[in-house]
This record gives C-alpha cells, sequence and structure tokens, in this order.
C-alpha cells in the first residue's frame, strides 16, 4: 500500500499564541470532512509546539517540529532535541531546510545525524532537499538534489518514517 500523501505546513519564522484560533479553525474544518486524502502537519516555531499541539488535540491535525540537534540531551543552549518534540507530540521534524543549509552551514552528514536521532525518539523525518537557481540554470539539479538525499539519509530511514520533500530554493 502506498505511503498516505503528507501536507506539511512549515510556519517558519512566524506565529504566536494569537493563531491559536487559526488551529482551532482548521480543526474544525477537517472534522467537518467525511474522510481527507492526506495527513495535515503544522510545523510552528519550537515557541508554540506545546500550544498548538494541545490546541491540534483530538482532531486530524499533526504537530511537528522545524529542526532538531542531532544528540538528545546536553549542553547545547537554544537547540530543541528530537525527544523534546516527541515529549510535546509531535509526530514529525523538518531537517535540512534549504534555510539550514544556506544560512546555518548545515551540511548533509549533519542532515543525516539528525534524521537518525528523529527516528530514534520514535517520529518521521521530513528530509528537505532542492538545487539553487544558479544549479538548476548549469544543469546540476539531478546531481545536487541525488548527493543530498544520498547523503542525508541514515542507515535506519525507511518509507514509514522518512520522508523527501524536494523544494527547489528558486
Amino acid at each position: 500500500m502506498p505511503p498516505r500523501p503528507l501536507v506539511a505546513g512549515n510556519w517558519k519564522m512566524n506565529g504566536l499564541r494569537a493563531n491559536v484560533a487559526e488551529v482551532e479553525k482548521l480543526k474544525r474544518l477537517m472534522a467537518a470532512q467525511a474522510a481527507l486524502p492526506c495527513d495535515v502537519l503544522i510545523c510552528p516555531p519550537a515557541t508554540l509546539v506545546s500550544t498548538l499541539a494541545a490546541a491540534a488535540q483530538g482532531g486530524a491535525i499533526l504537530v511537528g517540529g522545524q529542526d532538531c540537534h542531532p544528540k538528545a540531551s546536553g549542553a547545547h543552549t537554544g537547540d530543541v532535541s528530537a525527544a523534546m518534540f516527541a515529549d510535546l507530540g509531535c509526530s514529525h521534524i523538518i531537517v535540512g531546510h534549504s534555510e539550514r543549509r544556506a544560512d546555518h552551514g548545515e551540511t548533509s552528514a549533519l542532515v543525516a545525524a539528525k534524521a537518525a536521532a528523529v527516528h530514534a525518539a520514535g517520529l518521521a523525518a521530513i528530509i528537505c532537499v532542492g538545487e539553487t537557481e544558479a544549479e538548476r540554470d548549469a544543469g546540476q539539479t539531478l546531481k545536487v538534489v541525488g548527493d543530498q538525499v544520498a547523503q542525508s539519509l541514515p542507515p535506519n530511514a525507511l518509507p514509514g518514517n522518512t520522508i523527501i520533500a524536494y523544494e527547489p530554493v528558486w
């Protein structure tokens, strides 16, 4: 049986507690549908995960984290572990987002380590891959994306715990 389609919304660095009403409205709208053809996931900033997970509880909305540290705990000020997101009720964590790769210099090896941490916490990893406009224009799309996929997958990646999200950076 093929995996169920997933529609995920990454809130990026947007949202405040006042946005709980939007999630409650979405929950009501989804409940009014007989059966949705896909799963729906929201990935708010870490500051809202607990609040929005509580608001989504009992409905069909899944809640995920936007990034995680590859270690389960330790002296990593400001970072959040996959286990911490699992403790808040998350089902997925995004890793390897183009902005993390570009703005924070994250490598595919680090993305693989984060994805492995997500799996160890019992969650599904959404591994983002994509080429820049310059790479696309140079005809390098398949090489760049292929390398990112090959180098970002941890050894325990399976269809049930890993989603590849293609998002070109152009």
